[in-house]
């Protein structure tokens, strides 16, 4: 049977049993608290190091955000999926999932779906209640830029969710997925800019010029900040985005269909492996 010969209901079952367990201890409600905390006092003391306290623009406060989401997202959903089908494996049950009428492909989407479910639920809650409390405070056309704010965060969670299960699926033991997934939250999130900006000194600034763009979209994390930094005309200038990357680039279905290109590919090598 191919991946193409799948049964919806199968997959929502997996996916409907990983929801629910996440609502069942509780993860989700914790990690929307979490999502609300922070993102509240961001909103207010975000723009504390110009001297200003209290809510300013959405432009600042989703600047704020950006970077609380780079760094906390990725890291909920690496440590939410690493286990997703290596710790199934280590208790012995994968088997016995296998075991039942459906394919391979179809529980690996259906716990990918599970756990997306949870990590966007937690997301659009927590956030949302944000935008609600700054909701009287907001002109009509911040909703927009808010709304998408919160969509790209959650894209940007299913990214990362999709490599922890790439990363599951490989991995012989939950230790090493573990390490695996603390490692690619690591690169993406601290070590990879610092290469480019290594690459940017040794070149003298010629890489920017040819490739510097394009190896910004090899990072979900830096697609996410181009996604929702180039809209905004007072941050990208402070951000010095105008300088590094070209407008052409810049277009929210471009770049929202590069993040989910980073979501599709690396699912696809984890079925390729988690068939073999």
């Amino acid at each position: 049977m191919t991946i193409f010969a799948i049964e919806p209901r199968q997959i929502g079952i997996i996916a409907a049993k990983e929801f629910r367990d996440r609502i069942r201890n509780r993860w989700v409600l914790a990690v929307t608290i979490v999502f609300t905390a922070f993102a509240l006092v961001i909103a207010y003391f975000g723009a504390a190091q110009q001297g200003a306290i209290g809510f300013r623009s959405i432009e600042v406060t989703i600047a704020s955000l950006v970077s609380l989401v780079i760094y906390l997202v990725p890291l909920i959903a690496l440590i939410l999926g690493f286990d997703a089908i290596v710790g199934e494996r280590e208790r012995g049950s994968l088997e016995l999932l296998l075991s039942m009428p459906l394919t391979r492909f179809e529980l690996l989407l259906g716990k990918f779906l599970g756990l997306s479910a949870a990590l966007a639920c937690s997301t659009v809650v927590g956030f949302g209640l944000v935008g609600l409390l700054l909701g009287f405070k907001l002109p009509p056309e911040a909703w927009y830029h808010y709304a998408g704010f919160i969509l790209s965060s959650v894209l940007l969670g299913m990214a990362f969710l999709s490599l922890a299960v790439t990363v599951s699926v490989f991995a012989t033991d939950r230790a090493r997925a573990s390490g695996g997934a603390i490692a690619l939250w690591f690169f993406f999130v601290l070590v990879y800019d610092l290469l480019l900006l290594g690459a940017l000194v040794v070149s003298g600034g010629a890489v920017a010029a040819d490739t510097f763009p394009y190896l910004l979209l090899l990072n979900p994390a830096d697609v996410f900040r181009i996604l929702n930094i180039f809209g905004l005309n007072d941050v990208r200038t402070l951000y010095g985005l105008t300088t590094v990357f070209p407008e052409r680039l810049a277009s929210p279905g471009l770049l929202g269909a590069v993040m989910l290109a980073w979501i599709a590919v690396p699912l696809g090598l984890a079925t390729w492996r988690f068939r073999q």
